[in-house]
């Protein structure tokens, strides 16, 4: 299978190793859930994570990205798996189209997830208002989730940028030697 998916707490560093990984060449497929917030934040409205449909609209997004992702291997910055622990965490019932995207992602992405364990601290943003005590909370709900859906988790733990880098790319060996790709540059 060649669609992995990075996951993990809120602030636990994400899109710092997905920059490292795409500048080892890998493609990457941003996250959903912060870009349905910012658009929504730049709209007006400053809370979008309290509208009934928040998770479908991310849910929507990913599948948007899903369908573009190019052929190869490609790193997805969360999946479905992580939208029904976002649902979860917020108190919702998953509607069916939800709980069914996050069952097909077992036979979408390989089993093998990459979990960013969370920081010993958080920085908030406009996006990610959470504290650090919710985002551990959140982190082992997403753990659950996985779990229960069957996939693997390969922790990630803190460590410099590039030495989480260079963790997961240990793990995708063909593709960190792929022709045309190089190994991370300075990142963190």
């Amino acid at each position: 299978m060649t669609r992995h998916i990075l996951t993990g707490p809120p602030g636990a560093g994400k899109t710092v190793i997905l920059r490292g990984l795409e500048r080892a060449g890998l493609a990457v497929v941003e996250e959903a859930a912060t870009d349905v917030i910012a658009w929504a934040q730049a709209n007006g409205d400053d809370a979008p994570w309290e509208r009934p449909d928040f998770t479908d609209t991310i849910l929507d997004l990913q599948q948007q990205r899903a369908a573009r992702a190019p052929a190869g291997p490609v790193i997805f910055d969360r999946s479905p798996v992580c939208t029904l622990a976002l649902a979860r965490f917020l108190g919702r019932v998953p509607l069916p189209g939800l709980q069914a995207a996050a069952e097909a992602a077992r036979e979408r992405y390989d089993p093998r997830v990459f979990f960013v364990e969370g920081l010993p601290t958080i920085i908030n943003t406009a996006a990610r208002r959470i504290t650090l005590e919710d985002a551990r909370r959140f982190g082992a709900l997403h753990r659950q989730v996985y779990a229960e859906l069957g996939f693997d988790l390969i922790d990630v733990p803190p460590a410099s940028a590039r030495d989480r880098v260079a963790r997961v790319l240990a793990i995708l060996p063909s593709a960190a030697s792929a022709p045309g790709t190089s190994a991370p540059g300075p990142c963190g």
